[in-house]
């Protein structure tokens, strides 16, 4: 039995892996409209904050894991002294929940990273004047915990007049701070990795991620023109990392390529959103893979089914009825795949995926797109205007 805490779309998908391996699964769900408790019979509601909740739902499992990073790291400790493992372990996951111990972390490691700096509440824009001095204005400012898909991050031009009163605010609602130089990046790459309590590990290809608004809404694997040495020494990185941290299960790297190389950008210890691919794209899915490492079962194949795959998410738009638009997307390209996670359409929230495959990129990533647009949009127009 495998326990996941979260049910949102990734438990979902890990749910859709574990049929065919033939392995119970349970998820910790905030509510039984959850994404995950949908389609998964053994679905707990509770709080995956409340340590009663998750020690309640951990008992009887085998190992827990997780489809996010906000449980807290005392209540994981818990549940492992309570002598059920947890994968990964609280020690690896806190480098992926806060963002100033991972940037310690791996400055030690001497992997490369942005410039950063913690903001002391105390004297945060004397910190950040001085920040500035030295690594140049804008600034990228992070909360150090809790942010995701853009979220928790703010790039600040200036620190006088609006930039001053954003920080006096963040610093009165008691959010911790870290700053980091605004590095001119060429592009977005996301390593994925796997590694089992064995020490076995396994890398998929280099990934490009195409963000807009702080969300990524397209992955394209191979990331198109990458010398293969660089993306050698990614999947070298990424490996050395889950072998530091002692990460088991999935780590995904997502990294800035720039002209003097790459910067680790952001590190996460679950599915993640640059892997979706790989369901129909690698010989094993992510959701797979990730089952098999915190089983401690030997890792899967990583090879590509087809020289190309392209994968986009499908937002929410204007219109909810996205299901009425399946007729043109099946119709137009019986070949891409729909993944839709049973969520509550609001513009611009992840609702679903598509994914593409074939020979030609260009074609790829046109079929890709025209299917996450129309199911987004259902209009022609719509599409060209989102293009723009």
């Amino acid at each position: 039995m495998v326990g996941m805490a979260g049910g949102g779309q990734l438990a979902r998908m890990t749910q859709q892996a574990a049929i065919a391996l033939g392995v119970s699964l349970r998820v910790l769900a905030g509510s039984a409209d959850d994404s995950a408790a949908k389609v998964v019979s053994d679905a707990r509601i509770g709080d995956d904050r409340s340590l009663d909740d998750l020690l309640s739902f951990a008992q009887g499992c085998d190992v827990v894991t997780f489809d996010h990073e906000h449980v807290p790291g005392p209540h994981i400790q818990k549940v492992e002294s309570s002598g059920v493992p947890c994968r990964p372990g609280s020690a690896a996951l806190a480098h992926a929940q806060d963002k100033l111990v991972m940037r310690e972390r791996l400055t030690a490691m001497d992997v490369p990273c942005p410039a950063y700096a913690h903001v002391p509440g105390s004297a945060p824009l004397e910190t950040l004047e001085r920040f500035a001095r030295d690594h140049g204005l804008p600034l990228v400012i992070k909360a150090t915990r809790g942010g995701y898909d853009g979220k928790g991050v703010w790039v600040l031009d200036a620190l006088d007049g609006a930039g001053a009163e954003l920080i006096g605010e963040l610093v009165s609602q008691g959010v911790d701070l870290m700053v980091e130089e605004h590095v001119p990046f060429t592009r977005e790459l996301a390593a994925l990795v796997a590694r089992s309590p064995y020490g076995q590990g396994a890398a998929y290809p280099i990934v490009e991620t195409v963000q807009e608004g702080g969300i990524c809404v397209e992955v394209i694997s191979p990331a198109p023109g990458l010398a293969a040495g660089v993306a050698a020494e990614a999947q070298r990185l990424a490996l050395a990392v889950a072998a530091e941290l002692d990460v088991v299960g999935l780590l995904a790297v997502e990294l800035f390529e720039t002209p003097e190389g790459l910067l680790v950008n952001e590190l996460a210890m679950r599915p993640h959103n640059s892997g979706h691919w790989t369901i129909e794209g690698a010989r094993t899915s992510q959701f797979e893979q990730h089952l098999r490492a915190v089983l401690d079962l030997p890792l899967g194949s990583t090879e590509p089914t087809a020289p190309y795959t392209v994968m986009a998410n499908v937002l929410g738009g204007d219109d909810p009825d996205v299901y009425s638009r399946y007729i043109h997307v099946m119709a137009h390209d019986p070949a891409v795949k729909v993944h839709m996670y049973g969520k509550q359409s609001r513009p611009g929230r992840k609702i679903g995926h598509v994914t593409a495959l074939g020979d030609d990129l260009a074609d790829v990533r046109e079929r890709a797109r025209h299917a996450a647009a129309y199911l987004r949009w259902g209009t022609e127009m719509k599409e060209r205007e989102e293009r723009r």
